[in-house]
């Protein structure tokens, strides 16, 4: 049975309205939620980028029966693999065992900020590997946690407060080399295109393993479709650059130099905008068909949510779940 989420977009939505918007997200009936972890919007236009960690704690206090999840984490420049452990154990324990940490190799928009710079993407593979091994010993374990590697040392760290069940994990990946490395590692897989291949490699590589095949759409929804092109064009032309682009890029001025001949009409042929349910349900249908079990909603913009939950719950789940679900 295929489950349908929403995306609480931290680059477009302040932290208070990321809360409100949480609990509205469960009360239309979405299944689950996840949340983008960035420390820039990918534009300007955007306007927001708040600490994800700190509305995840207050979303699991206004939130009861929908799963929360990072979409995703990178912990292996803003965040040592240490701390993101703490972290995914102390919402594990807030939300009732409802949260699943999203991990992923993260993007230079957000992670040079540190000031170490941003490393090649090998480097980062290697640095993504030794990091989860330090979570999942954390996660795991009862005992201490040490670890020398080319990247990461950790010193006698110990979980103290932990939730019942273990929080399981998700991985971001695009492509071959990614999946044979971490579908023997995590629990789950994450991707943002409805790939086959993703989907059947991960299965091959992680000993054909139950696991949850989590993705993510953007749509833009509004009752007038040129308000709803505008929108995605002003907020979400970032996307046609494609993750080895978005990586690299270090700030909004870049993406805003890399897609100013992107077109409006580029965008919605490549995004669901307006009001018909249809279009979103055939994006929808191309991730189930590929095989994924769960499938994100981003809808953009900030101005546009509290019509969209209406939408959703009288339209939009229940046309999703009868042809899909």
């Amino acid at each position: 049975m295929t489950r349908f989420g929403y995306t609480l977009m931290t680059e477009q939505s302040g932290p208070r309205e990321i809360v409100r918007y949480a609990a509205a997200g469960e009360r239309a009936g979405f299944d689950f939620e996840v949340m983008s972890d960035h420390y820039s919007p990918w534009l300007t236009t955007q306007g927001h980028a708040a600490y994800a960690w700190s509305m995840l704690g207050a979303v699991s206090q206004v939130t009861e029966r929908v799963e929360l999840m990072t979409y995703v984490t990178c912990p292996t420049m803003r965040y040592h693999p240490a701390v993101v452990a703490q972290k995914a154990a102390t919402i594990g324990l807030l939300s009732d065992n409802r949260f699943t940490l999203g991990l992923g190799a993260g993007e230079s928009l957000n992670e040079h900020v540190v000031g170490k710079g941003w490393p090649p993407v090998n480097v980062r593979h290697e640095m993504l590997h030794e990091a989860v091994q330090i979570i999942r010993d954390l996660l795991d374990g009862d005992g201490y946690t040490n670890f020398a590697g080319d990247h990461f040392r950790v010193d006698s760290a110990k979980l103290f407060d932990r939730p019942e069940e273990r929080v399981e994990i998700g991985m971001a990946v695009s492509g071959p080399q990614s999946v044979e490395t971490f579908a023997p590692l995590v629990d789950h897989l994450i991707a943002v295109e409805p790939k086959p291949d993703l989907v059947s490699g991960w299965d091959a590589a992680a000993g054909g393993r139950e696991s949850r095949k989590i993705g993510q759409l953007p749509i833009s929804w509004d009752r007038d479709r040129d308000r709803a092109v505008e929108r995605a064009h002003e907020q979400f032309r970032w996307f046609a650059g494609g993750w080895k682009v978005n990586a690299e890029l270090p700030g909004p001025a870049g993406f805003a130099g890399a897609t100013q001949f992107v077109r409006p009409e580029d965008v919605a042929e490549n995004i669901p905008c307006g009001p018909d349910v249809d279009q979103v349900v055939e994006a929808v249908g191309a991730f189930v068909e590929a095989g994924f079990t769960d499938v994100a909603l981003v809808q953009i913009g900030d101005e546009a949510q509290d019509d969209f939950f209406g939408f959703a719950e009288q339209d939009l789940l229940p046309a999703l779940r009868e042809r899909l679900g």
